[in-house]
């Protein structure tokens, strides 16, 4: 029961604290993707739409250390009022540029072609506490229109 509730506070906050963060991370410092020692995380401007239901995003990542803990690259999709998470990739934090790709089915309602938004974030899972349970740190972000076709 703790490890359950100890893992919702951890997605709320999660979820909480995404829109905060930008394109340096929460600090407020814009990465640049030529500066070889920022982590950062990109949307690429069209996402595809299956007539499934399923959703595909991507993007391009760096990070340098995951030391501290897995990095993960997250997405999610909003259009008009609707919003959803879209998968999950292990980022592989070596220095170098990566492309992530996440997929996920979304149904009732399903996603219509045409313009929408993508958050993508670069989330380190860090032990904390007693327990040591994985927190968030966000090591950087991005939200960036996107067109589904």
């Amino acid at each position: 029961m703790r490890l359950r509730l100890a893992l919702a506070a951890t997605a709320l906050l999660a979820a909480a604290a995404a829109p905060l963060a930008h394109a340096g991370g929460a600090d407020g410092l814009a990465a640049d993707p030529a500066d070889r020692r920022a982590d950062f995380v990109t949307v690429d401007p069209a996402g595809l739409l299956g007539a499934d239901g399923t959703v595909t995003l991507s993007g391009t990542y760096r990070c340098l250390d995951d030391g501290a803990g897995p990095v993960l690259v997250g997405s999610t999709l909003l259009q008009q009022d609707r919003s959803a998470g879209i998968g999950g990739t292990r980022a592989v934090c070596d220095g170098a540029v990566h492309t992530w790709t996440n997929t996920s089915v979304v149904k009732d309602p399903a996603y219509q072609p045409g313009d929408a938004v993508v958050r993508a974030t670069l989330t380190q899972l860090v032990p904390e506490g007693p327990m040591g349970l994985p927190a968030p740190d966000f090591l950087a972000a991005e939200a960036a229109p996107v067109v589904l076709g």
